[in-house]
């Protein structure tokens, strides 16, 4: 990455604080194309969703191949606001649109923050008259740092690669600390792209890179309301992306995708460090995934981690009562990676290991855990952090 952040080639931001965050951060980001755009969406599963939610299903719906930009605010989720958070989010874009010289339904919405409490929208009034077209620049540190809350850094990520014989880019920026869990991880991402390409074929991209990325992350086992991913493709770079180049464009998608789940998994709310559990030898990959995922979620295993106890047998039990119809007797678990990697269990069996190597692995910023299932041939990759006591200060006064 370099010094100073950019999105894709294509596009411009914008940030301000309008007050909606109580330290007077910035709290309000808009994302400008410069032509209209494809876009792409990956939302929450969770049954109560945010008016953000529901209108940018509405409008990909729509105008998917018409996008011209996002509007985002950090420090309300209008979550659970009825009609009024609906016409306040509609409001919202409408503002921004103004400022775009769009219409409004060319115009996404993403809200993070406390839910249950409508927008204050004469603060975001007031916050869009600074977001005018002067103030739009390709620099996107501030934009990065508007859609934050409990994160104690920015998440970003930039990668390129040639396709159809030119470089293309993908670029993407995303929040997310607290109430983070698949399906999908609870989270805000904006990535973007100067490739051209169908909202359709976009959409499966989009669909696939979030499989292998934010959806293989877990902090603490919880779904918010607002969780949406967002994609938008420029085209500016002329390169056509159809079937025949869209593997290689999901690969440097996923590539964007995966550094920045990793980020928001190693900024969990009080973590010390990124947990990387990986799980083969699974019949499938739905398996893997659900054993993976159960101890990814284990407070247990997450309070051992922090406190650098190699205490096994949390790992061993968390994936026997993940639902996955494991074989006790074929599991066969390391802490460690490579040269390093320290061999705990064998065929179900604990093995002499040396336990005081195995707590100093767990010391460090990165732990590693692979359990293999000893089953098939499957495997897969979730990324978590430990449980320390600030997760609890944090949250035991989020809104208070």
């Amino acid at each position: 990455m370099t010094d100073v952040f950019t999105l894709a080639p294509g596009f411009r931001t914008a940030a301000t604080a309008c007050g909606l965050k109580k330290d007077g951060a910035l709290d309000l980001t808009l994302v400008v194309a410069d032509v209209p755009c494809s876009a792409a969406g990956v939302f929450t599963t969770n049954r109560v969703q945010a008016a953000p939610v529901l209108y940018d299903r509405e409008v990909l719906a729509t105008s998917a191949g018409d996008i011209r930009g996002i509007i985002a605010n950090a420090g309300c989720a209008n979550a659970c606001t009825g009609d009024e958070g609906k016409a306040n989010t509609r409001a919202m874009a409408g503002l921004a649109a103004d400022l775009v010289g769009a219409r409004a339904d060319q115009i996404l919405v993403l809200s993070t923050g406390v839910i249950g409490r409508q927008l204050d929208m004469t603060k975001v009034a007031k916050g869009m008259q600074a977001l005018a077209p002067q103030t739009w620049q390709t620099d996107a540190e501030a934009a990065s740092l508007a859609i934050m809350t409990t994160d104690t850094h920015p998440k970003r990520a930039r990668a390129t690669a040639v396709i159809a014989g030119r470089e293309v880019t993908v670029a993407g920026m995303a929040k997310g600390a607290g109430m983070i869990h698949p399906g999908m991880a609870t989270m805000l991402g904006i990535v973007t792209t100067d490739a051209q390409v169908a909202p359709e074929l976009l959409a499966t991209a989009l669909k696939q890179a979030v499989n292998q990325s934010f959806n293989r992350i877990s902090v603490d086992g919880d779904m918010s309301t607002n969780d949406t991913v967002l994609l938008l493709a420029s085209g500016v770079a002329h390169v056509a992306i159809g079937e025949g180049e869209l593997a290689q464009f999901t690969t440097l998608l996923s590539q964007v995708c995966m550094e920045l789940a990793k980020r928001i998994a190693r900024d969990g709310e009080g973590a010390t460090k990124l947990v990387e559990i990986r799980v083969t030898g699974a019949v499938d990959g739905a398996m893997a995934h659900r054993v993976a995922d159960s101890i990814a979620c284990s407070p247990l295993v997450k309070t051992a981690i922090h406190g650098n106890d190699p205490n096994w047998g949390r790992v061993v039990c968390a994936a026997g009562y993940s639902g996955a119809a494991i074989d006790p007797d074929t599991l066969t678990l390391d802490f460690g990676l490579g040269d390093e990697q320290i061999r705990l269990v064998t065929s179900g069996m604990p093995v002499v290991a040396d336990l005081d190597a195995a707590s100093q692995l767990l010391r460090r910023e990165n732990v590693y855990i692979t359990l293999d299932l000893g089953m098939g041939q499957a495997a897969t990759t979730v990324w978590t952090c430990d449980f320390s006591k600030e997760y609890v200060e944090v949250n035991a006064h989020y809104t208070t």
